[in-house]
């Protein structure tokens, strides 16, 4: 059993590889940043167990055209996920430049350079770009990955099971959940009411973004989300320029006990980040210690 157990988000197919060689990378991927920040508080790291469902996720494609979905780009959206990804990026803070069910690329681009000139301060140009296409690759891939488990019942179903099948067997203190993955882990703990965790973070967490808590399960009720049944206590933290922790701040819907901003860095929404934060460790030091 692991005291630990992480839920990954996007970007973590691992190709060629099964299941389990997938969750044994990603986890061995994940114990350097959390040992950063455990360290400065003369924590250990223990055993950590990622659960891996990537791969449920992913459409069989040939190669080829696999690797031209995972180059992502507004261009591949259709009309109704580029009207998402303006509603996301409103909810983020930026301007709203032309009716959301209407927008083109080009202002879904100023959207996405007025956040980076908004919360990068004065850039290079070069830098400027790569921040605004890395803006873009988050956005368009946590659309196209909380679609494909939203939108086919059957995987959605799938996907918990092993989520809930590893909870199960590990019995963890302390579920940390990123992105996706908190969308997921929210959903797998209220399916699975037996499961029992002391204590939940969620970090870099979706579920406040309108389009995604409208299709939650279960819904929202009179605008309020519900505890799991079987967790202690819930901690979210979410990057100040996480465009995908949009609103950042859970509580408002929530029934979080602690809500935490912080500053990543250019680290905005990736998993080691949090995983390396001060505020992370100070959460979950308490229940592995």
């Amino acid at each position: 059993m692991a005291p630990i157990v992480l839920v990954h988000g996007i970007f973590n197919h691992v190709r060629g590889a099964t299941p389990e060689e997938a969750a044994l990378r990603r986890a061995a991927d994940c114990r350097p940043r959390l040992a950063e920040s455990l360290g400065r508080l003369s924590v250990e790291v223990p055993e950590l167990v990622m659960a891996y469902y990537a791969d449920l996720l992913r459409p069989e494609l040939p190669e080829q055209a696999q690797s031209a979905r995972d180059d992502a780009d507004f261009e591949g959206l259709s009309g109704g996920q580029q009207a998402k990804a303006a509603e996301w990026l409103v909810a983020a803070g930026a301007p709203v430049l032309e009716d959301p069910q209407n927008v083109g690329l080009a202002p879904l681009r100023q959207m996405l350079g007025w956040l980076v000139d908004e919360r990068g301060g004065r850039l290079g140009a070069a830098v400027r770009e790569q921040m605004i296409r890395r803006l873009e690759r988050t956005l368009v891939t946590n659309l196209r990955e909380l679609e494909a488990y939203t939108s086919w019942p059957e995987r959605r179903r799938t996907v918990r099971e092993r989520v809930a099948a590893v909870i199960q067997r590990e019995m963890p203190a302390v579920l940390i959940a990123h992105s996706l993955g908190s969308y997921v882990t929210y959903e797998t703990l209220h399916a699975f009411p037996e499961l029992e965790v002391d204590l939940l973070v969620t970090v870099g967490s979706p579920l406040r973004v309108p389009s995604l808590a409208r299709r939650l399960d279960p819904g929202l009720r009179a605008g309020r989300g519900t505890r799991p049944a079987g967790v202690g206590r819930w901690v979210n933290i979410a990057d100040v320029g996480d465009v995908v922790a949009v609103p950042p701040k859970l509580g408002e819907v929530f029934p979080v006990e602690q809500d935490e901003i912080c500053d990543n860095g250019l680290g905005f929404h990736g998993f080691g980040g949090y995983l390396a934060n001060g505020l992370l460790a100070a959460a979950i030091a308490p229940y592995i210690s």
